[in-house]
């Protein structure tokens, strides 16, 4: 029978992984403690041997390590999809993997509302400096230190959108309730951008920059968006306007961020993510208009369900289809 893998054990969909895959594939859970056993067990005659799909989940990295180069090399030549449990998947070699003809997908949609909700308390926290305000309780300051000319309604403010994807746009349609203002910018127009969000192209970026109160990044970690919201783009935002990130650390100039804070071009930042998580920055923690979470983005067991519920289809469609919906854009270029 066909043989597919578990890396990274489900949490929340075990019923469904059995429906999916009853009578279709043989479930095998990789259970390898490191990455050299796991490689010596994906040799003929290993415990791995033969499987042709593979479900992932971030959290096995702790035992074998991401999916780089060398890990996709030592894969069996039947591997040809790897179903990918998130919709951020840098922890992946694309390259390598579409040099061995193996295709992936991740999870986008799934993890759409959880992710905007984070950014939505984000973003009220940082404009209203909440996150200030709890520590002072905590302390038993109650509200002593809080400077109301600082903090700054939702409403009527505008909000800019790096990047006009599923999580973008579910942020961009709670954030328009309050109402705010709702500008984006996307390498093209968004094809499902309601009229009421603005579109800013790369030649209008710095005018979209410039009128924003707050900028909320959503885009993808690759090599070219490394380091994308650096020293340039946050001064030419409007000083006292807040970032927001939920997206990657490494989309953003930690270093440059740093120093907006410290000289008082930014208002605030609100952030989900961090460079080396879980590492964070320690002079992060000093600023008191900073609200800081530890990766919480998709920390619900709605969301999580639905991301493995949605992984697992992908790995039965290539099975039953010979492909899942959800193929990175990388190989629809």
């Amino acid at each position: 029978m066909t043989r597919v893998l578990i890396c990274g054990d489900l949490v929340w969909a075990h019923r469904e992984c059995e429906d999916l895959f009853q009578g279709l594939a043989e479930v095998i859970r990789m259970d390898s403690p490191n990455r050299s056993d796991f490689f010596a067990n994906l040799q003929p005659g290993g415990k791995y041997d033969g499987i042709v799909g593979i479900y992932r989940h971030n959290i096995s990295a702790d035992q074998i390590g991401i999916f780089d180069k060398e890990l996709v090399s030592k894969l069996p030549s039947s591997v040809k999809w790897i179903a990918h449990n998130g919709a951020g998947y840098d922890q992946i070699d694309i390259s390598a993997c579409k040099e061995r003809g193996i295709f992936v997908s991740n999870t986008p949609g799934a993890v759409d509302d959880a992710t905007a909700t984070t950014a939505l308390y984000l973003l009220i926290s940082a404009l209203r400096l909440f996150a200030h305000a709890e520590q002072d309780l905590r302390t038993g300051k109650w509200k002593s230190s809080h400077r109301a000319g600082a903090a700054h309604d939702l409403t009527g403010r505008t909000l800019a959108i790096l990047g006009l994807g599923g999580i973008g746009l579910r942020l961009a349609e709670l954030a328009h309730a309050f109402p705010m203002r709702v500008v984006y910018h996307n390498r093209h127009p968004a094809p499902h951008a309601p009229a009421w969000a603005e579109y800013f192209p790369a030649e209008r970026l710095d005018e979209m920059l410039a009128g924003a109160d707050a900028l909320s990044v959503h885009v993808p970690l690759k090599k070219e968006t490394e380091g994308l919201v650096g020293e340039d783009m946050i001064r030419k935002l409007k000083k006292g306007a807040v970032i927001v990130n939920t997206a990657r650390g490494k989309v953003i100039d930690e270093d440059a961020l740093i120093r907006a804070l410290e000289d008082g071009h930014l208002g605030g930042v609100g952030l989900d993510v961090y460079p080396n998580e879980p590492e964070v920055n320690p002079r992060l923690l000093q600023f008191p208009n900073a609200t800081l979470l530890p990766h919480m983005g998709t920390e619900t067991s709605d969301s999580q369900k639905k991301m493995e519920i949605r992984a697992l289809t992908n790995l039965h469609d290539f099975l039953t289809k010979g492909a899942g919906g959800d193929l990175v854009p990388e190989y629809r270029k």
